[in-house]
């Protein structure tokens, strides 16, 4: 019985995906939306303005991004942010070379 566990447990250690936290702590605006933005590299943007990439904090993440702009940005920026930030943020992300973003919300 102990060999089934064992198995069971090295089975959904090699298959299950293990993912970093995220790097702010954002309350995700909410939407009607049925449409799930998808894409691989996502902007954080926190309700005090703290904008995080991977690694990178503040200003730093139009830089690492400029390194390798990817084809889609997400941006998952707290529900206390006002629009207009949000607006403001679009020219300097299209200067690095970001030419398609989406906004995550919640359903």
């Amino acid at each position: 019985m102990i060999n089934v566990v064992f198995l069971l447990l090295i089975f959904f250690l090699m298959t299950a995906q293990i993912a970093p936290p995220p790097p702010l702590e954002v309350e995700l605006p909410s939407s009607d939306s049925d449409e799930a933005a998808e894409g691989p590299a996502t902007l954080y943007l926190a309700a005090d303005g703290t904008l995080a990439f991977r690694e990178a904090r503040g200003d730093a993440v139009f830089a690492t991004l400029a390194a390798e702009p990817p084809e889609t940005l997400l941006i998952r920026a707290d529900a206390a942010v006002p629009a207009a930030r949000i607006a403001e943020l679009l020219p300097r992300l299209a200067a690095v070379g970001i030419t398609e973003t989406a906004i995550v919300t919640t359903r």
